[in-house]
């Protein structure tokens, strides 16, 4: 028997997020998959939030047709409640950093039409404050295991953020975009690594969308030839 087949009759691999046995590591069980509400079908090109229409058309959702966009396109990987929320939730305050290995998957398969050999992987930064506080960035686990599971270049200090903007919860839609405008800048040192390139922008939750609008404008203004954003996790509407 080898070492790692003792290791898994030992301690055989659990669901993510119970206690139920499952064939791999890193798996959900069917109870919880059924309860993880995964992105799929037709979505709305700019957020990645599910909309309806046929299979090949390229549509906004509401919020996207009230809103202007400064990036090109959008995904997500799963809509932020039931079992999503609190594997979102597990992975950004409950040091379940093992988390990101699977979202990575996820997210990939999502953000897979915007992947380019050429494309740049960026995390959403933390202010430096809060990430002493929570000793880690989640969206920056996001994007290295993104990176890794699609073969891409990543720079997870790209994006400086200039002041602690605070909890977005609570704001209204203006008021979200108005807390974050001119919040991010790109490192003077990292410019040259997006000029003229495409860059994706990660991060765990996308609610409004003021954060990627912030974080797409500082990358547009320092030379990316254009902007993607991927979420693992989308607030929507029908959420």
């Amino acid at each position: 028997m080898s070492l790692q087949r003792a290791i898994a009759a030992i301690y055989p691999p659990q669901c993510l997020t119970c206690d139920a046995m499952v064939a791999s590591d890193f798996g959900l069980c069917p109870a919880c998959w059924r309860d993880t509400p995964f992105v799929s079908g037709l979505v709305c090109c700019k957020c990645g939030s599910p909309v309806a229409g046929e299979e090949g058309q390229e549509v906004l959702c509401d919020d996207c047709l009230a809103v202007e966009r400064p990036w090109s396109a959008g995904r997500a990987a799963l809509l932020y409640r039931d079992n999503a929320r609190r594997m979102v939730l597990a992975l950004k305050h409950g040091d379940r950093m093992e988390l990101a290995r699977p979202a990575a998957q996820w997210l990939r398969q999502a953000a897979a039409p915007l992947l380019r050999p050429e494309t740049v992987v960026v995390p959403v930064p933390l202010h430096w404050w809060r990430l002493i506080r929570r000793k880690y960035n989640q969206a920056a686990l996001l994007s290295a295991a993104l990176a890794r599971e699609a073969g891409l270049e990543h720079c997870p200090d790209l994006l400086l953020r200039r002041r602690n903007t605070g909890s977005q919860e609570g704001r209204s839609r203006d008021d979200r975009f108005a807390n974050l405008r001119g919040a991010f800048l790109v490192h003077p040192r990292r410019r040259e690594r997006i000029a003229g390139r495409p860059v994706l922008i990660v991060d765990d939750v996308m609610t409004s969308g003021a954060t990627f609008a912030a974080a797409a404008a500082a990358c547009l203004a320092a030379g990316a030839s254009h902007v993607d954003v991927v979420a693992l996790a989308r607030v929507a509407k029908d959420a």
